[in-house]
């Protein structure tokens, strides 16, 4: 339904399927062996380094018409294929003074609906978007050669959908997102890990309740591209843009 939002827990390594590999092909073995070190400044020429992208097998005839049937497809396809953290997406919001500020976070909820991630409202990403509430997802699963970004407004999931999936984090998260005063400047590791211990002494015998300034924020979709690679740079990139209750597609130069 439209309305329940699927929950990504941690996936059980699954066989990859016939024709997906875990390994970069020939063809795409980045040229690490390429690249040269400078005499003087004994660093990698970082112009050397290539990745020459020709995996086969998908085109954009394959895409779905809704978009994210299609996200959640390659999310699917990414943990099925035992991708590295395939549920990584690097996130990117903006500060007060007007700056990018980018970091990964854990796609923990996908349907019609948008994406959704979790973090306390009082970190760096909290309150900027409580300030200004837009974002930016970008996925980059690599051994298959893809790339998502999504971008749109963003808002805050209901209690109920907050509770239950802390509800379903391991205990020493659960204590971490009460000790943690997070994106706030720390002194020393001590303080961390004494406040670790007051709250696991306050909640011992009991389940940890969800704190009141930690939960999640749904990116609610008006853009989202799909970049998926060809040789010679020559790559496919589909735009489905929201209109009015669709979406319009179209194709961009690489």
């Amino acid at each position: 339904s439209t309305r329940s939002s699927t929950t990504l827990a941690r996936a059980t390594p699954r066989r990859i399927p016939t024709g997906i590999s875990s390994r970069p092909n020939d063809a795409g073995r980045r040229a690490v062996n390429s690249a040269k070190l400078s005499s003087e400044a004994m660093h990698v020429d970082l112009t050397a380094i290539r990745t020459d992208y020709a995996r086969a097998g998908f085109s954009e005839r394959d895409l779905d018409p809704s978009p994210m049937k299609q996200l959640e497809k390659w999310v699917d396809e990414a943990v099925v294929a035992q991708h590295p953290e395939p549920t990584a997406m690097t996130l990117a919001t903006v500060t007060a003074a007007g700056d990018p500020a980018a970091r990964i976070v854990l796609l923990k909820g996908l349907d019609t609906r948008g994406l959704v991630f979790y973090t306390g409202y009082e970190s760096d990403k909290g309150q900027q978007l409580a300030k200004s509430p837009r974002a930016c997802a970008c996925f980059f699963w690599v051994l298959l050669e893809w790339q998502a970004r999504v971008s749109g407004s963003v808002v805050k999931v209901d209690r109920a959908e907050s509770e239950a999936y802390f509800a379903s984090r391991a205990r020493a998260s659960q204590l971490g997102a009460w000790a943690s005063d997070q994106s706030r400047e720390m002194l020393q590791r001590h303080d961390l890990e004494r406040r670790v211990a007051e709250v696991a002494a306050r909640f011992e015998g009991t389940s940890v309740p969800r704190p009141p300034y930690w939960s999640g924020f749904r990116v609610v979709p008006d853009r989202i591209e799909f970049w998926h690679s060809k040789p010679g740079r020559l790559h496919e990139r589909t735009v489905y843009q929201r209109d009015g209750d669709g979406w319009r597609v179209t194709s961009l130069y690489p």
